[in-house]
């Protein structure tokens, strides 16, 4: 049998280790997959999904079945009373600002449970000076505070008060660029618990990246008022081109389709040009995708534990989301590390990625992105801002023996570059 790779012998040895140990895991994350591509048939059967829907419409979009039929899903899939679910989401960020600006107004109050949002909300919500005058949420009188993590757990002690008069009580389930644990849907659960004690009137918004399909139950299932995400992450399957979504409450959901299209049209225009059938097509895929995807990121943590690396969550640990973070304590095993993720990417593995300045990040961002949609986070990618530990964070894999094969061409890329070893 050929050795495409030509992998070191050793970290071979390291790889059939790591296959026995996690055997376990996978077949557990097989289950969950194995549910939730059930509840996307019996979402797409209730639904009444044919071939018809996938013609798209232009201009206006008025009377779009597809559209129509697609948003009906995918509420019946997340628990929810409706959803947006477009392409004319430009990103993830650009779905929660829409979400936000939906739901908020003038004098409201916004309160993040969960600490610091990720870097891209700083800017929407107007946190420093150079924020001001650009539409921020600071700008239009939205007040922000935020309940500070309590060793990298939400204070859930400390919600009552952090929500009383509040109007937005805001909850992020990845960790982003931090090392605290992501939130699984029982943590969201006893957060909403907590502020609907405190605050009956307050909204629950959950910023769901990276955690769609990943258990068996969505925020909305178990108290969330509206989830957004991103296509090009979970739910778009590695298919979708682009967009995002929002899902929840059905009249909180027009007041952001009032945001993405304008007042007095709301969910009834936005066409749908070409891209139907990709957006159905990936959602069908998704929980497999995801699969795939926690596949790779438990094979990553257990291998690089064994190489001596501090990893979170550990191989056996329950998951919230598909990002596995990795502190690899220096600039050169981070650029290594990344330089391994891209040449085993299926697009671009020839490019070598160097740190930029990237727009809404603070510092310097490295990133592995080989995809064949540009920036869709359910491919394998890494990446990291170069500051202190040195942390990276990946996620991804469309397939499990792509995305393991990528992990073990990062761990090469290592050895050859003489820093494997923590």
């Amino acid at each position: 049998m050929r050795d495409f790779f030509h992998f070191d012998s050793e970290l071979k040895k390291l790889c059939e280790q790591t296959d026995a140990q996690i055997a376990p895991q996978l077949s557990a994350l097989d289950e969950t997959a194995a549910y939730n591509t059930q509840k996307v048939m019996h979402a797409f059967a209730e639904c009444r999904v044919s071939e018809s829907h996938f013609a798209g419409t232009s201009g206006y979009g008025y009377d779009d079945r597809g559209r129509e039929t697609l948003e009906r899903a995918f509420a019946l899939i997340t628990g929810a009373e409706d959803s947006l679910y477009r392409h004319n989401f430009v990103s993830g960020t650009a779905a929660i600002t829409t979400a936000l600006f939906g739901v908020l107004r003038p004098g409201d109050r916004m309160v993040s449970l969960t600490g610091l949002p990720y870097d891209t909300l700083h800017g929407v919500i107007g946190l420093r000076p150079e924020h001001a005058g650009r539409g921020t949420l600071c700008d239009f009188g939205i007040r922000y505070e935020q309940l500070e993590l309590v060793n990298g757990e939400i204070d859930f002690a400390g919600i009552g008060e952090a929500v009383r008069g509040a109007k937005v009580a805001y909850l992020q389930r990845s960790r982003g660029y931090s090392l605290r644990r992501s939130l699984g849907c029982a943590d969201i659960a006893r957060a909403a618990a907590e502020v609907r004690r405190a605050n009956p009137e307050a909204l629950i918004l959950v910023d769901n990246c990276y955690g769609e399909f990943v258990e068996r139950e969505e925020p909305t299932d178990v108290g969330a008022d509206l989830i957004v995400g991103s296509l090009i992450k979970n739910p778009g399957g590695g298919i979708a081109r682009t967009g995002g979504y929002i899902a929840g409450k059905k009249e909180l959901v027009e007041l952001c389709a009032c945001r993405l299209t304008s007042p007095s049209t709301g969910k009834e225009i936005g066409c749908t040009l070409g891209e139907l059938r990709s957006l159905f097509m990936g959602l069908f895929f998704a929980p497999t995708v995801v699969c795939s995807a926690l596949k790779t990121a438990v094979f990553a943590s257990a291998l690089f534990e064994k190489l001596g690396y501090t990893v979170s969550p550990r191989f056996d640990e329950p998951r919230a989301d598909i990002i596995q973070s990795l502190i690899l304590g220096s600039p050169e095993r981070l650029s290594a590390f990344c330089r391994g993720i891209q040449a085993g990417a299926p697009v671009d593995s020839f490019v070598t990625p160097e740190a930029w300045d990237m727009p809404g990040y603070d510092d310097p961002v490295i990133m592995a992105a080989g995809a064949f949609n540009m920036g869709s986070s359910i491919e394998l990618s890494a990446d990291a801002p170069m500051r202190e530990p040195y942390a990276c964070w990946m996620q991804g894999g469309l397939t499990y023996p792509s995305g393991k094969t990528g992990v073990l061409l990062a761990a090469q890329s290592m050895l050859s570059s003489g820093v494997l070893r923590a």
